[in-house]
């Protein structure tokens, strides 16, 4: 039994490296509508793992239980070859997932070999299910029990993701692909994110023509439907096309991995490069379109000193020297030089966009439920933010109104300190924060990085509220509450977007 148990240990070491690290964090299947089905499998083949890894520390499956394992084992072949069919309409399977994938099957063939034998023998005996913990090494029964309960959270947490998923309505279809000389477009890159595929959904809803820049066609096109024209590269953009706006939202996570000098500079060609190609397109195309919304942040801004609550509006300076000051910059400047195709540029300035899909909010509520909010470092510093519909909002605000261009702070009114932000999302649960997570560790683990959770920016939405764009989410604690109390599903794949007035 050892090297049976050594084999499932390895199958749930890899399986739960691919659920978190592929599924959750890559392409966030549980908030893409497109991968109901899969995610169906999904939840099958870990409640079945889950009754194996528990079923096999405790007990023998004798006679017509063995049977029913021998099914249960058979069962997972079945879902797996029908996940393999559903990746491939679906999605594009990056190389490494499709290596691990192979190495999970490899895994699973070599324990169904060894447990044949010990199946054959436990079907000869009397019916029975027989508890046999491990003896002196009882611990390998709890260690499996864990695995188990793990295993079935997971199906459990798939399975709500999938009801959630199904109450989702689809955006209102549209003609496909048609004539380039219908109504203008707007070319959203970067469609399939987190603000992206909101503001696509929106956009939709309202009637506007999309055209959206993503790598993987088959994710985007099962995810959008008919109504979006998807292409996975600007050359597949007709010159005569008509585009009235631009909103480029691709680039790399700024916050994951350490900024050593490989991620510094992928970080800085994720979106520099994609804005020169844009540029190169607009000047392709017989028309350049009319306005250019570029995603930045309030990063631009730089580190403010510990503490301190100046207000930072579009006016204010950048800081040489620093990373995230020095990568908005770079962005601004390459997204400036539409200016001279005669295209309005306004480069959008974002906090920390909170929504339930992905972000920072799904991690933070989730300690914030546990009571495991923290304050980071002092405290002390600002924590600016906005929420997912004002976000969006403000994209549209911004697209509209011809009066608006240059550098625009996409930031809720109310700024308050980290400790402060973190009490507010631990009450929007009930809960209160008891933790405090020292500055020292943190730069330690995550160098320059970490001075985007540390050291914070007071951005004021100033030209925003000037400008006439009314807020949705003005207070922390009304965006909070809204996130925290809302039906999972009922704004899944919905953008409310903000509400306009006259200057």
């Amino acid at each position: 039994m050892n090297t049976l148990f050594l084999l499932l240990s390895v199958q749930a070491l890899m399986g739960a490296f691919d659920n978190l690290w592929h599924h959750e964090l890559q392409a966030r299947l549980p908030q893409r509508a497109s991968a109901r089905h899969e995610l169906a499998l999904h939840a099958a083949r870990e409640a079945i793992y889950g009754i194996v890894f528990i079923g096999l520390g405790w007990f023998e499956w004798r006679g017509a239980f063995a049977a029913v394992l021998a099914g249960l084992l058979a069962a997972e072949v079945v879902i797996t070859l029908a996940d393999f069919l559903e990746e491939d309409r679906t999605r594009a399977l990056p190389p490494f997932e499709r290596l691990l994938h192979t190495l999970l099957t490899i895994s699973y063939g070599a324990f169904i070999a060894l447990i044949a034998p010990l199946l054959w023998g436990w079907s000869q005996q009397p019916s029975a299910l027989v508890l046999t913990p491990h003896g002196a090494q009882a611990w390998v029964s709890w260690l499996f029990t864990l695995y188990g309960i793990g295993v079935l959270a997971w199906s459990v947490r798939n399975a709500l993701a999938v009801r959630r998923l199904g109450r989702v309505q689809p955006a209102p279809a549209a003609t496909p692909q048609p004539s380039h000389r219908i109504e203008p477009a707007v070319l959203v890159t970067g469609a399939t994110g987190f603000i992206g595929s909101t503001l696509v959904a929106s956009l939709r809803r309202d009637g506007r023509r999309v055209i959206a820049l993503s790598r993987d066609l088959r994710q985007a096109r099962a995810g959008f439907g008919p109504g979006v024209w998807v292409v996975d590269s600007l050359e597949a953009i007709p010159s005569e096309t008509r585009i009235d706006a631009v909103v480029h939202l691709a680039g790399a996570r700024v916050l994951g991995m350490p900024w050593t000098a490989a991620r510094r500079r992928e970080l800085l060609a994720s979106r520099v490069d994609g804005t020169t190609a844009l540029l190169g397109l607009m000047r392709r195309l017989q028309q350049a379109p009319r306005v250019l919304v570029s995603a930045s942040a309030v990063g631009f801004y730089g580190a403010s000193p510990e503490g301190s609550f100046e207000p930072l509006d579009e006016a204010s300076p950048a800081r040489p020297g620093q990373f995230q000051s020095d990568l908005c910059a770079a962005i601004e400047h390459e997204a400036r030089r539409a200016e001279a195709l005669g295209v309005r540029v306004v480069r959008m300035r974002f906090g920390v966009v909170l929504g339930r899909g992905d972000g920072a909010y799904p991690m933070l509520a989730l300690a914030a439920r546990f009571g495991l909010g923290a304050v980071l470092g002092s405290g002390r510093q600002a924590a600016p933010w906005i929420h997912l519909d004002d976000a969006v909002g403000m994209v549209r605000f911004a697209m509209d109104r011809d009066d608006i261009d240059g550098a625009l702070n996409a930031v809720a009114p109310e700024t308050l300190p980290q400790a402060a932000f973190a009490t507010a999302m631990a009450a929007s649960f009930g809960r209160r924060v008891h933790l405090r997570m020292p500055a020292a560790p943190m730069r330690a683990l995550a160098g320059e990085m970490a001075t985007l959770l540390l050291d914070g920016q007071n951005a004021v939405s100033r030209r925003a509220l000037a400008a006439g764009y009314r807020f949705r989410f003005a207070g922390v604690r009304a965006a909070l509450e809204d996130l925290a109390a809302q039906d999972a599903g009922a704004s899944t794949g919905s953008a409310r977007t903000g509400i306009f007035r006259s200057p």
